[in-house]
């Protein structure tokens, strides 16, 4: 007699499934509680420390009485008033492009690029004709004694004064015609430079009472500032001191200036 082969094989792998179940269901049961419990306090334990760590952090920063920003601060560093501009009256040491200097009551200022072209445009043009368009504001970035910046200047009269030569000046000098409105109201026509500069700052130059009782005071007050700047992540905290001072250079010496003949109009 020959058995169903079929059934049989069904039978067994029904028998395999529940030895199986059994097998997994014994081993949940036999499982170590101890082990259990220890993974749990771990975990715990580190989620605690994790959160206390970050408590603690916070609590710090609050009781400082601190606020971290990433902010851009321009702080100035110092002002001054113009005197004149003028040339130094003997070659700078270290300063062998210095052409032009800004004599100021508190420092002096030397273009050490950019003066060969503030001269030219001061000596060539008509001084009551010229005029500044911009603060003279510059940038210094290390506050090492050296600045940057820009010199804006504009030269206007009547269109009919002009002769072919002005014109010739304004091209080899990178003029714009920049005429406004207002000036073709009156039949005017306006030209503008602007001069990147770079300097060093030096002490206020030896022969200033000399040139202060010599000279005609400028047309109007001119004022120089410098200004630093700053970008990162920084703690502020409240009632503290950020000013900074101007710094000079550290070889710079007082030396004489001979000044240009021409004041500068508004």
């Amino acid at each position: 007699m020959i058995k169903n082969t079929g059934s049989m094989n069904t039978e067994k792998l029904n028998h395999m499934a529940v030895k199986i179940l059994n097998l997994k269901a014994f081993s949940l049961k036999t499982l170590n509680p101890r082990t259990l419990s220890f993974k749990t306090v771990i975990t715990g334990a580190s989620l605690a420390a994790l959160l206390a760590s970050s408590g603690c952090a916070t609590s710090s920063l609050l009781d400082s009485n601190s606020h971290v920003s990433t902010t851009t601060t321009k702080s100035v560093l110092s002002e001054d008033q113009i005197v004149a501009f003028g040339r130094p009256a003997q070659a700078l040491p270290k300063m062998p492009n210095a052409t032009m200097v800004i004599v100021g009551e508190k420092n002096s200022y030397v273009l050490t690029q950019g003066g060969t072209e503030m001269v030219g445009l001061l000596t060539n043009l008509t001084p009551k004709n010229i005029h500044v368009d911009n603060d003279m504001s510059f940038y210094v970035p290390n506050n090492d004694g050296y600045f940057q910046g820009e010199m804006k200047l504009s030269y206007a009269k009547l269109k009919d004064e002009f002769k072919r030569s002005d014109y010739q000046f304004f091209l080899q000098n990178n003029g714009r015609e920049c005429t406004s409105d207002s000036d073709q109201r009156i039949n005017a026509q306006r030209f503008c430079f602007s001069i990147p500069v770079k300097g060093a700052i030096y002490p206020q130059v030896s022969n200033l009472s000399m040139i202060q009782s010599n000279y005609r005071a400028l047309s109007k007050p001119y004022t120089v500032s410098f200004y630093t700047q700053s970008q990162q992540n920084q703690v502020s905290r409240r009632g503290a001191n950020t000013a900074q001072k101007l710094v000079l250079l550290p070889f710079a010496l007082a030396f004489d200036v001979v000044t240009f003949p021409f004041q500068l109009l508004e």
